[in-house]
């Protein structure tokens, strides 16, 4: 039973990249979205992760020809002091300079993290996540001398910085410890790069907001709050709106201290294999190719709705993680799968449809705060945009509540929206980018109140948007 299920999933896959098991809209077909690549795109909110090179988990040269025509504006690189200093006091920056000279030149800007600990150093901390950060002296001050070290190297090419990941799971140093760590690490940043953005915390629990509270509470009492300009959380949940209402707790906290400070969804993505072939979060789940395309859009636009500043998508390809860490195996949350000679087999669904979405909401784009909704379906999710420059408003829907699956069923939905205004309305698949004309019995226009009716929704989203929002290329 478990191998027919798994075949299941897999032939949903294969049959969906063929658009057989795509459902079959009544709209005529105008054609596909056109993608932009990174440099195409002057600014947007989309990052990708490009994690675990400093282990040598994922390979960069692999998949760097895929970076810049995923369309994101920013990776998120760690920047891995064990694999920089391997003797002590010599460092080796060639492997990370290769990396951020290709990804600037591909038009996508790193945001670099600051990690692991270093075991050549007695009380270095550990190579690893959940590991322990420097703590005797000698480690501490060679700590300080790498940090120094690359910063002086990359404050021309680099000006957003995140000090560790994730140390609220960590066993081995307690909010105070990290606290005065993070004040150490951030002090040597901003000497030699003032204007830097220094990103806080990578918070691997939503509802751990005592942990953040407590750091803040340091930071502030040590005038040190300009050492947190973005909180980065991450926060793995298989129903990604579930994760909202702890989000908006983080909000309020952070902004008591400094309403300032944003919020980057610094690392978040699902699976795309059944239950027990992969390793991570959410993987006592079944995922495929589907589901996980589903999840990443649903993050995406559910982040975009509830106003993250920045969200990245982990990440850009499989990683195989090593003996020794807090994980080993296989993690398929890549958008790239991975072969077993380390190249890259194929872009997942979920590449197709991440280019869809920065394709179509980068630039400046606004949530329309006074558009209300009525509607038929309970877990109907819909949001409205405008775009400076460009005429009309965007509608995302999708049903949320439940984890995505891999079946591609909808169901016909009424909805009224208001404080939104569309000329010439068009129906967008962001799975696959097919764009359709809506049909006049579809829907109705009163001024800046839009009734629709019929509309096909699943679970995963869609988008109603004024044909200007896009560019087509033909089928």
């Amino acid at each position: 039973m478990k191998y027919l299920k798994i075949f299941i999933i897999v032939l949903f896959s294969l049959l969906y990249e063929k658009g057989l098991a795509q459902e079959n809209y009544s709209f005529d077909m105008l054609g596909k979205l056109k993608t932009y690549s990174a440099k195409e795109i002057e600014s947007s909110r989309w990052s990708i992760g490009g994690e675990t090179l400093d282990r040598d988990y994922a390979d960069y040269h692999a998949y760097k020809g895929y970076l810049g025509p995923s369309g994101a504006k920013r990776i998120r690189l760690q920047g891995g002091w064990a694999k920089c200093e391997q003797i002590k006091g010599v460092y080796d920056f060639e492997w990370l300079d290769q990396i951020i000279d290709d990804a600037l030149s591909q038009g996508v800007q790193p945001w670099l993290q600051v990690s692991y600990g270093n075991p050549i150093y007695e009380g270095g901390g550990d190579a690893a996540l959940a590991g322990g950060i420097p703590t005797s002296e000698e480690a501490l001050e060679a700590w300080d001398q790498w940090v120094e070290a690359m910063v002086y190297r990359y404050k021309d090419k680099v000006n957003e910085w995140e000090i560790w990941n994730e140390p609220d799971i960590s066993k081995k140093m307690s909010a105070e410890e990290f606290a005065a760590f993070h004040v150490r690490t951030g002090d040597i940043i901003k000497s030699i790069q003032p204007d830097s953005k220094i990103i806080a915390l990578g918070l691997a629990g939503l509802s751990r907001t005592e942990y953040v509270k407590s750091i803040l509470d340091i930071l502030k009492a040590k005038n040190k709050l300009d050492q947190f300009d973005v909180l980065s959380f991450h926060g793995y949940n298989s129903v990604p709106e579930r994760s909202y209402s702890a989000v908006a707790k983080l909000r309020e906290l952070v902004s008591s201290f400094d309403p300032e400070i944003e919020l980057w969804q610094g690392e978040n993505g699902a699976p795309s294999t059944p239950k027990g072939q992969s390793v991570g979060a959410m993987t006592k789940y079944d995922w495929s190719e589907i589901s996980q395309a589903k999840w990443v859009l649903r993050r995406m636009l559910g982040d975009m709705g509830h106003g993250v500043d920045v969200t990245s998508v982990f990440q850009i390809s499989d990683m195989h993680y090593a003996m020794g860490d807090h994980l080993e195996g296989l993690n398929s949350k890549g958008l790239l799968k991975v072969a077993s000679d380390g190249s890259i087999e194929k872009p997942k669904i979920s590449y197709k449809a991440f280019q869809n979405t920065v394709s179509v909401f980068s630039g400046e784009i606004s949530k329309i705060e006074k558009a209300e909704v009525l509607k038929e379906v309970n877990d109907l999710v819909v949001f409205s945009y405008t775009k400076k420059g460009v005429r009309g408003t965007a509608i995302t829907l999708w049903i949320g509540g439940e984890k995505p699956e891999d079946l591609m069923d909808t169901e016909l939905v009424n909805f009224t929206i208001t404080h939104t205004k569309i000329k010439n309305p068009v129906f967008l698949n962001l799975m696959d980018g097919t764009v359709y004309a809506l049909n006049e019995d579809n829907y109705t226009k009163n001024g800046k109140v839009l009734s629709f009716q019929k509309i096909p929704i699943g679970d995963w989203p869609i988008v109603i948007l004024d044909k200007d929002w896009l560019e087509l290329v033909n089928n």
